[in-house]
C-alpha cells in the first residue's frame, strides 16, 4: 500500500489516578493523555486513524531538574515535531509505503541523533504515536485487521534496512498462524502499593469498589503473574520482597510467576546479584527466585550498554535473563545489548510498533526474548492497540497497570466508554459506576481486537478532546 498523510491533529484529555503510582523517581497522581488523529490518503482510498498515549512524566527523561510540566510539554512537542516530518515528504512527491514513511520520520527525528543523546527516547515517543495512527488508518483503508495487515505485508516492512543480518528473514512467516486470543495479565506492584488490606491506613481507602491492595487484586481477578518494582536499596527491597512473597504464598496459585523491574535504580550489576543472592537465603525469597522470569532494566540507561558488562550479565543470567527497557533508545540498542549478553528487550507501543516487529527477528535469530511491558496504557486506544501488538507477536503475558492506578474508562466521554463496553464486551465490563477492564482467571480475552483497524471497533469522540493548542497544564490539587 502507498500512503500519504493529509492531516495530523492532537487532542488532550486529563486523567487523574485513583491510586498513586510510584516508579523510579516519580509518584504519579495525574497525567494527560495525548490522542493523535491522522487523515491518510492511500491507493485503496482514504481513512482516519487514531492513537493515544498517557504522557507519563519522569520515564522518557528522568531529569530531576525538569518540572512535570516540562516533561509533559516535551512529549507533546515530540509528537508535533514527528507529525511535521511525517506529513512532509520533502522533494519526493510520490506516496510511500507505511514502513518507508515511518523510516523517513524515524531517521529525521531519532536516528540522526548521536547514540548517547539524552532525548532519543523522548524523540521516539512522538514518532511512535504518529506511526500507530498511520497503521490504524492504513488498516481501515484496506479493510484489514492489524494481524491480516502483517500477514499480507500491507505496510511493506523491510527488516534488513534496520538490521542487515535479517536478510532473508520474513515477519509474516515468523508470526503465529493466528493472533493470540488470551493473554496472562502481569500485575504491577509499585513501590508504594499496599500488599495487604491491613497496610491501608484507616480512613484512606478510595472506596470506589475496585481493589486497592495486592491481596484484593489477586482475590478479585485470579492473578498469577506479577511484576515487582525495586528501588535499589537492599534495606527497603529485601523486606518488601519477603512480604510480597508471603502474600503470593497465601493468596496466589502455585503456578504464579513474576518479573522484577529495577527502573534504573541499581548502582551496579554486582549490587543486584548480591541482593538476589541475599534474597535467596530466605526460603520465601528462594521461592520468588524459582519463579522469576526476567529482570528488567537494573542500570541507569546511560550505563546500560557500556563495555565490560558481560561478566555481570552472565552472573545475573543464572537467576533470570536481564532485559532492556529505558536503555532501548533506538534501533542500535538491541543488537548492542545482545552482544553484551542481555537476554532480551521490552515491547512497548510507546517505543514503536515497527521497531518491535523487526526486533522480533533479531531476538529470534539470537535466542533472546521479547517481554511485553506497560507504560500505564489506558483504554481504549493505548491499551487495545498495545494488546493488539502483543496478540500479533504471540507474547504469552503482558504487564498491565493502567486499570489499577486509574478508574477504568472514567477519563473518556460516557458515550465512548459505553461504545467500548458494547463492541468489546470480552475486554470490558460495565456496572452502574463505570466501565472497567474485564480480567477473568488472571487473563484478558483479546478476541474482540481482531477487527478492521488497529485493535478497536468502538467510536472515538474526537470532539470531546481539548485541542492541543487550547489545553492548559492544570493538575488537580492534592
Amino acid at each position: 500500500m502507498r500512503v500519504r498523510i493529509r492531516d495530523v491533529r492532537f487532542g488532550v484529555s486529563d486523567c487523574p489516578t485513583r491510586l498513586p503510582f510510584r516508579f523510579g523517581i516519580n509518584t504519579m497522581t495525574w497525567a494527560p493523555t495525548l490522542t493523535a488523529r491522522v487523515e491518510l490518503d492511500t491507493d485503496a482510498g482514504s481513512a482516519v486513524g487514531f492513537a493515544a498515549d498517557l504522557l507519563v512524566p519522569k520515564w522518557f527523561e528522568k531529569d530531576p531538574q525538569k518540572s512535570l510540566e516540562d516533561d509533559v510539554r516535551g512529549l507533546m512537542a515530540s509528537a508535533v515535531a514527528a507529525a511535521g516530518v511525517a506529513k512532509d515528504p520533502g522533494s519526493d512527491e510520490r506516496a510511500e509505503t507505511v514502513f518507508d514513511l515511518w523510516w523517513r520520520t524515524y531517521q529525521a527525528r531519532v536516528h540522526s541523533q548521536p547514540v548517547d543523546a539524552s532525548d532519543r527516547l523522548l524523540r521516539g515517543f512522538g514518532v511512535a504515536l504518529v506511526e500507530r495512527a498511520v497503521l490504524d488508518a492504513a488498516c481501515r483503508a484496506a479493510g484489514a485487521t492489524f494481524f491480516e495487515a502483517l500477514k499480507t505485508d500491507l505496510f511493506g516492512i523491510r527488516p534488513r534496512v534496520l538490521y542487515p543480518e535479517l536478510e532473508g528473514w520474513n515477519l509474516a512467516d515468523s508470526l503465529p498462524p493466528e493472533p493470540l486470543a488470551r493473554v496472562a495479565l502481569r500485575h504491577t506492584v509499585g513501590l508504594v502499593d499496599a500488599l495487604c488490606t491491613s497496610d491501608i491506613p484507616a480512613g484512606t481507602r478510595v472506596g470506589d469498589g475496585l481493589p486497592e491492595a495486592l491481596e484484593e487484586d489477586i482475590a478479585a481477578f485470579g492473578l498469577d503473574w506479577f511484576k515487582l518494582k525495586l528501588c535499589g536499596d537492599p534495606a527497603v527491597d529485601l523486606p518488601r520482597c519477603l512480604a510480597f512473597a508471603e502474600v503470593l504464598g497465601e493468596s496466589a496459585s502455585d503456578d504464579r510467576r513474576l518479573t522484577v523491574d529495577g527502573n534504573e535504580q541499581f548502582a551496579s550489576l554486582d549490587a543486584l546479584a548480591a541482593f538476589l543472592t541475599e534474597l535467596g537465603r530466605d526460603p520465601r525469597g528462594a521461592d520468588l527466585l524459582e519463579r522469576l522470569v526476567c529482570i528488567e532494566q537494573p542500570l541507569a540507561r546511560a550505563r546500560s550498554l557500556d563495555a565490560g558488562l558481560e561478566s555481570g550479565l552472565a552472573a545475573l543470567a543464572r537467576f533470570a535473563p536481564v532485559i532492556l527497557d529505558e536503555a532501548d533508545h533506538g534501533i542500535e540498542a538491541l543488537p548492542r545489548a545482545l552482544d553484551l549478553g542481555y537476554g532480551g528487550i521490552s515491547v512497548k507501543n510507546c517505543k514503536g510498533v515497527l521497531r518491535a516487529l523487526v526486533g522480533r527477528g533479531l531476538c529470534e535469530r539470537r535466542g533472546a526474548i521479547q517481554s511485553a511491558e506497560d507504560l500505564t496504557n489506558l483504554g481504549v486506544l493505548a491499551l487495545q492497540q498495545d494488546l493488539c501488538t502483543v496478540a500479533a507477536l504471540g507474547l504469552p503475558h503482558v504487564e498491565r497497570n493502567g486499570h489499577h492506578y486509574f478508574p477504568g474508562l472514567d477519563h473518556l466521554p460516557p458515550a465512548e466508554a459505553l461504545s467500548a463496553a458494547m463492541l468489546h464486551p470480552s475486554l470490558w465490563t460495565r456496572d452502574a459506576n463505570r466501565t472497567s477492564l474485564r480480567i477473568e482467571g488472571g487473563r484478558l480475552d483479546l478476541s474482540s481486537l481482531q477487527t478492521v483497524g488497529y485493535g478497536y471497533a468502538s467510536e472515538i469522540d474526537w470532539d470531546a478532546r481539548t485541542p492541543l493548542e487550547d489545553w492548559t497544564f492544570r493538575p488537580p490539587k492534592a
